[in-house]
């Protein structure tokens, strides 16, 4: 729990930056997810292929958005939290470090399994990215489950960051949520 004295300078809200990064990677990883679902078992076409290519392109733009995204963080200091139990602390703590890890791994792991499978990533046409491994169809085959399981877990942990805000605005009434909320208001 913060000090009074480290509560007083702690801003009450995250700054605007961090809110748009904040939202701007939630629309973009949850579209990336639902994206991923829908387009993973439609049989080979070339509409397959350019859903695919958005795909990627995403991957790479919300690996782009988290690097920035963890840089604003760790060169501002987050608002003071509500008082809470300190097992919820510890939780909120372990969730946030877990998800900004899935932020990185799975585009990560995603570049690398397309880089293995032998399709390279030209982000949104215009700039060819390196392969992140050499081409082998064995290795593809082997990253290809931790893509997907590891979004999978992103996923979960989505929601039980959405969970949680929500039983602070609803069930706690502590404020929490217009940390983070867009505008000006709580």
């Amino acid at each position: 729990m913060p000090t009074p004295a480290a509560a007083a300078a702690a801003p009450a809200r995250y700054t605007t930056t961090a809110v748009v990064l904040h939202w701007v990677l939630a629309a973009a990883i949850l579209g990336s997810l639902g994206f991923g679902v829908y387009m993973a078992d439609l049989p080979f076409s070339p509409q397959r292929v350019k859903l695919y290519n958005w795909h990627k392109w995403a991957g790479v733009t919300i690996l782009a958005l988290s690097a920035a995204r963890l840089l604003w963080r760790l060169s501002h200091r987050p608002p003071a939290s509500p008082p809470m139990p300190a097992w919820q602390r510890r939780a909120a703590h372990a969730t946030h470090g877990a998800l900004y890890a899935l932020f990185f791994a799975v585009p990560l792991i995603g570049w690398a399994y397309s880089s293995a499978a032998g399709f390279p990533i030209v982000w949104f046409g215009v700039l060819p990215l390196p392969d992140f491994v050499p081409v082998d169809r064995v290795l593809a085959e082997a990253i290809k489950p931790w893509h997907q399981w590891s979004a999978y877990a992103l996923g979960a942990l989505v929601t039980v960051h959405i969970a949680a805000a929500l039983k602070h605005q609803l069930v706690d009434r502590d404020g929490m949520i217009g940390r983070m909320a867009p505008g000006r208001g709580r």
